[in-house]
């Protein structure tokens, strides 16, 4: 593909209340760009996250990211060992990123 950047792509949904412990980890792995996606539901270890229900106290969140192999090594391996201790679950793929006007990654 022309214009594209061969990039990891990570998938990382946490409880809200541990965003900030997880945005502090990608800032540690210099991490430029990252997307937070609040309301995310699911059935996890937690068990069920409805976000319509408006009784619900806890929320999940999903963080995307984009990064090159050698930034997705140490974002690996900064949160494999944090994710015990956040929980949560973490995807990781090959993606490819189309160039644009300003990069993120």
């Amino acid at each position: 593909m022309n214009n594209t950047i061969a990039m990891k792509r990570f998938e990382i949904v946490v409880g809200i209340e541990q965003l900030e412990k997880l945005t502090e980890l990608l800032d540690r792995c210099s991490v430029r760009g990252y997307t937070v996606l609040k309301n995310a539901g699911g059935l996890g270890s937690l068990g069920i996250r409805d976000p319509g229900d408006v009784m619900m106290e806890l929320e999940n969140v999903m963080v995307v990211l984009a990064c090159k192999e050698d930034q997705a090594q140490r974002v690996l391996d900064e949160i494999r060992p944090a994710l015990k201790k956040l929980g949560g679950m973490c995807l990781i793929s090959e993606c490819q990123w189309v160039e644009g006007p300003a990069v993120s990654y």
